[in-house]
């Protein structure tokens, strides 16, 4: 039997992932808003590295989370097939939906020929880096 203090340490476990996916919804948010990117370029790879996912589900949660009005077909054929994690992608939606916002307001800021910089950078790095490991 499992006592108080598995629970508890679960608990905390579960909100520290829960704060930890809002954060990194809102930081893909602010990224996409910037770069003029969707948030699938970037949640995949966030959630094969930071979750342990393998490439079906964190595609198909990324999918819950960006495209679940235009998408929806392609969402429920993931989750059907046990690869789409509901719960996180309502987390990454709230995120993103914060960090688009902003993301897109700074992005008014930045001169065209830096935003083209920035969002080069953006693919390559995550192309790099994906390429290169396993």
């Amino acid at each position: 039997m499992r006592g108080p203090a598995f629970t508890s340490g679960r608990a905390l476990w579960e909100a520290s992932v829960t704060w930890m996916l809002l954060l990194v919804g809102l930081v893909v948010g602010m990224v996409s808003g910037v770069v003029g990117i969707g948030g699938g370029i970037l949640f995949v790879p966030a959630l094969v590295w930071l979750l342990g996912m393998d490439q079906h589900r964190a595609q198909g949660t990324s999918l819950g989370a960006l495209l679940l009005p235009v998408g929806i077909f392609a969402f429920l054929e993931y989750y059907r097939k046990g690869n789409a994690d509901i719960r996180v992608a309502l987390l990454l939606a709230a995120g993103f939906l914060v960090g688009g916002y902003f993301g897109a307001v700074g992005a008014q800021y930045i001169p065209e020929l830096w935003l083209r910089r920035i969002f080069a950078l953006t693919l390559v790095g995550i192309g790099g880096r994906m390429w290169f490991l396993q």
